[in-house]
């Protein structure tokens, strides 16, 4: 398992997640993304809801 800062919980798969209702969820990837901030549409997978999502400034024209 590895925990990334501001970010999900790698497990290597397949893995099996008991949610706090009692469902289990289950992926055979190689590698898991686990949800650890719970904002993902897919939780407890991981969708990358937590990164902030910023727009860029076009470039100014010269």
């Amino acid at each position: 398992m590895t925990v990334t800062r501001d970010g999900p919980i790698l497990i290597e798969g397949p893995v099996e997640v008991v949610l706090d209702d009692g469902r289990v969820m289950r992926s055979d990837r190689f590698v898991v993304a686990v949800c650890a901030c719970r904002r993902s549409r897919t939780y407890p997978w991981c969708d990358t809801s937590h990164r902030r999502r910023t727009r860029t400034a076009p470039a100014p024209d010269d």
